[in-house]
């Protein structure tokens, strides 16, 4: 019907009503097909605006890596020459200080007076204090540069705390404190040298930190863990010092006449922790102030005694009697100054001395079919590049038979150790104690 044919007002609204609603919905569709495009093309944007920063990231990332893989490749690099370097200050910083330590000792055996003993022996206290400083900082560098790599096996506790007896009974009786180490049967699994070096770092606190009374070394098994107890009856650790006596140089407060050993140089401690941590043997303590301190090592059961163990200690204490008058000694050394000392010393143990600086000069002195060495010194790395390990080798390989031998180095590397073991031959670290040399020697001739 057209419009105008209608002449009802109401029908006119109703209609009017119906095209107003049809029109707005069109428009509210329109709208929304508008609004959906607005919204497409701001998640475009977003999403490309987060592609860019997805990719921005993953470039810095990757950078990231690559400065992360340089700086590996920088430490890795540092660390190794700072263990060159180590090497080099073990052999060049110890070589002058072994040779002082030989003059020394053969100055001593000169002096005819008490004055003049004196003065020996506090020249000797000074070089055993630069000697331990020395070591005790190359040995924790060595240490935080990971350059200590324990050789684990079995080690026999009774000859292990036969030993340690033997060198700290003299300075507990000095300072009128009682040493006790209770017997025991037990092997452990460990690296003997490094645990030596341990308990003979708690022991020595333990004894400069005591006063009165004394030091107990004992044992107690914890099913595959033996737990080691070094208990004294010192100052004891106050509750806020727990964590700082593992720091290097830190010092306790010493009790008064604590005697000449208390209180060191502060690095006792700080050794045990790292190599503890090498071996995986936990160190604790307990200690209560003004009673003392117990410090506890726990080190797994070893697989059986090794079987000369106890053997090999007992004999080397028999042998410290045994004379050198006579010995015949070659000595291969390219120090001058310790080539010297050396010389001067064992001739004041009535030795007999050949020298050579490297493998030919060793060779060339035994021409003489007359002259046999007894046993041979020699110091790793010689003129010419030569080894005494190979020396060593070349000399018995010229005389026909397995000549007792000795390699006295600065160098503390495990190859040289592996290359000493492989051969037979024994080895010493540099700067040498004189009496720990005698009894080697007279042990090796006996």
């Amino acid at each position: 019907m057209p419009l105008r044919d209608i002449n009802d007002l109401e029908k006119l609204k109703k209609i009017n009503a119906a095209l107003v609603d049809r029109v707005e919905r069109s428009m509210d569709q329109q709208g929304n097909a508008f609004s959906l495009f607005q919204t497409a093309i701001s998640l475009e944007n977003r999403v490309r605006t987060r592609t860019e920063e997805l990719h921005s990231t993953l470039r810095r990332l990757e950078q990231s890596n690559i400065d992360l893989s340089a700086a590996k490749e920088n430490a890795e690099f540092a660390n190794l020459s700072k263990t060159r370097f180590l090497a080099a200050a073990s052999h060049d910083v110890l070589q002058p200080l072994n040779a002082a330590h030989l003059s020394v000792s053969a100055l001593a055996e000169l002096q005819t007076s008490d004055e003049g003993r004196k003065l020996v022996r506090q020249v000797e206290r000074s070089l055993e204090t630069m000697e331990d400083l020395l070591r005790t900082l190359l040995d924790i560098s060595k240490l935080d540069a990971g350059v200590v790599h324990p050789d684990i096996g079995d080690v026999s506790l009774e000859a292990l705390f036969s030993s340690l007896r033997s060198d700290f009974q003299p300075v507990a009786e000095m300072k009128r404190l009682s040493l006790k180490f209770r017997p025991v049967n037990a092997v452990v699994r460990s690296d003997r040298t490094l645990l030596r070096r341990i308990l003979q770092n708690i022991l020595s606190n333990a004894l400069g930190y005591t006063r009165s009374g004394g030091v107990l070394v004992g044992t107690r098994h914890r099913g595959d863990t033996i737990r080691i107890d070094v208990a004294d009856t010192g100052c004891g650790i106050p509750e806020d010092q727990r964590e700082a006596v593992f720091e290097e140089f830190h010092r306790g407060t010493l009790p008064a006449n604590a005697g000449l050993d208390g209180g060191g140089l502060g690095l006792g401690l700080a050794i045990v922790r790292r190599m503890a941590g090498a071996l995986g043997h936990p160190v604790t303590f307990s200690s209560k102030v003004g009673r003392g301190t117990i410090f506890h090592i726990d080190v797994p059961v070893g697989i059986g005694a090794p079987a000369d163990a106890i053997a090999s200690a007992t004999s080397l204490e028999r042998s410290r009697g045994y004379g050198l008058f006579g010995t015949k000694v070659l000595l291969v050394e390219n120090d001058a100054e310790v080539l010297e000392a050396m010389t001067f010393l064992l001739e004041r143990w009535q030795c007999l001395v050949r020298a050579a600086t490297s493998t030919n000069d060793a060779l060339d002195l035994l021409g003489d079919t007359d002259w046999v060495p007894d046993i041979i010194i020699a110091d790793q790395h010689l003129d010419g590049g030569d080894l005494g390990t190979a020396t060593i080798s070349e000399v018995r390989d010229y005389l026909g038979r397995a000549v007792p031998a000795l390699i006295v180095t600065a160098d503390s590397s495990e190859a040289v150790a592996k290359a000493a073991r492989a051969d037979g031959i024994e080895l010493m670290r540099k700067p040498l104690k004189p009496a720990q040399l005698r009894a080697l020697l007279a042990h090796l001739l006996a």
